[in-house]
């Protein structure tokens, strides 16, 4: 256990976990106590910049790939091109992350991701317009995502106390998902009058001010530097028998797993906007469908009081997913659009929640010397279930229908959860003291 404290401005104070309560609409509000510590704020407000700035690359790669190409399958393609490299990255990572200073890793893949959105503004200025160039560009890129996401998320604990670990991870998750909402339509807005090119560049402006940010962290080693460790493909496979080791971490992955490999929906929502939902207008339905989840995240995070200070992070967990799930069965039931939106809020904000106590429990339940790894797999996770619930979905569309596929993904949601916290009670009995750090 990590019983260590730091000196000084960029600190984690003594004993300061627990600010006074707070009354009125207060209580409901945002829990912002992490942003009291300065060290956590720098690394927050970077990520309040990278959200939306990374969000236009995500929009301009798979545009200027269609413009190029004129196929939707070789924006697939792409896809897929920066899936494996972050995979591999983000697992290899994590074992990075446990063996250095976690803010000279930062510094050097966030250059290396800046450096990669320049290349791609430079393909785009100088109209090269190849597709197999912004494959590998995206590639690269993503490699480096895989590898900083394991630091950026492993050195939060470092930087305040565990009874704010909940609060911390609420006020990431909805700047992340502010930026899938307003980062899209930014681009939308921005790509007639200013055109692609710039999106790019604006990307690598942004990462600027993450590199500055970062810089002024304090230096985060390893805690037992003492050790020497390596960062090979054995530590990754220690980490993954850490997890099987630590069941409450075992059963946070897993419970996640079910929830977005059985319960994400969002391959089917064009054949919905197609047909359930086409009287109200294919085009507004579709867009009501991607938007609605991510609206319902940054709701449960902007309301995140209500929740981060329970210490009873797995049964948070339990009751999230199980939220997730019932919601999804009420959208796959649902045949007004309006109602089926209303399911997919409902739905946004229980995954927040989920995404809350899950990042908690990853940070509290792991050492400092395996949190990185840690992190690595759970970005693997994030990242992966989505995509195999594509698959999963759209082929159960296409056999039963849409809405059954999406109905009966819901409730196995409900129905697994139950089984998992029923046959291994370790994820809902686990708690949290906010008066000691791991």
């Amino acid at each position: 256990m990590d019983t260590t404290k730091s000196t000084g401005d960029d600190t984690t104070p003594e004993g300061d976990s627990e600010a006074v309560p707070r009354g009125g609409w207060r209580r409901f509000a945002m829990d912002t106590r992490p942003l009291r510590r300065p060290a956590y704020r720098r690394l927050w407000s970077s990520t309040v910049v990278t959200a939306v700035g990374s969000q236009l690359t995500a929009v301009a790669v798979p545009k200027q790939i269609y413009d190029i190409t004129g196929s939707s399958a070789w924006v697939g393609y792409a896809s897929l091109a920066g899936l494996l490299p972050m995979v591999i990255f983000a697992l290899w990572g994590g074992a990075v992350a446990d063996s250095v200073d976690r803010r000279t890793l930062l510094l050097v893949t966030n250059t290396g991701i800046a450096v990669t959105s320049v290349l791609f503004w430079v393909q785009a200025v100088t109209g090269l317009a190849s597709v197999w160039v912004l494959m590998v560009l995206l590639a690269v890129q993503q490699a480096f995502f895989g590898l900083n996401s394991p630091a950026r998320n492993a050195s939060i604990a470092r930087l305040v106390p565990a009874g704010e670990l909940a609060a911390a991870a609420a006020l990431g998750s909805t700047v992340m998902q502010l930026g899938l909402v307003a980062g899209p339509l930014l681009a939308g807005a921005l790509i007639p009058v200013i055109g692609l090119a710039e999106l790019y560049l604006i990307d690598a402006l942004a990462l600027c001010v993450t590199l500055w940010a970062v810089h002024k962290l304090p230096a985060l080693p390893p805690l037992d530097s003492a050790t020497t460790r390596r960062a090979g493909w054995r530590e990754v496979a220690a980490g993954f028998r850490y997890i099987a080791l630590h069941k409450v971490l075992l059963l946070s992955f897993l419970a996640d797993i079910i929830a977005m490999v059985l319960g994400m929906p969002r391959a089917l929502f064009p054949q919905l906007a197609d047909t359930t939902y086409a009287p109200y207008g294919e085009g507004l339905a579709l867009g009501l469908l991607f938007a609605a989840i991510p609206i319902g995240a940054v709701l449960g995070g902007l309301t995140s009081g209500t929740f981060s200070r329970s210490s009873r992070h797995g049964l948070m967990v339990i009751l999230a997913v199980l939220a997730w799930g019932a919601a999804i069965t009420g959208f796959g039931l649902s045949t007004s659009l309006w109602v089926a939106v209303a399911f997919l809020v409902a739905a946004g904000v229980a995954d927040m929640v989920s995404m809350v106590f899950r990042g908690a429990i990853l940070l509290s339940a792991a050492t400092d010397e395996m949190r990185g790894r840690m992190q690595g797999v759970f970005t693997v996770v994030v990242a992966g279930g989505p995509r195999l619930a594509d698959v999963l979905h759209g082929t159960a569309g296409s056999a039963f229908g849409a809405r059954t596929a999406v109905a009966g993904g819901g409730l196995l949601v409900v129905a697994a959860v139950l089984l998992l916290a029923t046959v291994t009670p370790a994820l809902r009995r686990y708690r949290i003291s906010g008066e000691e750090r791991p």
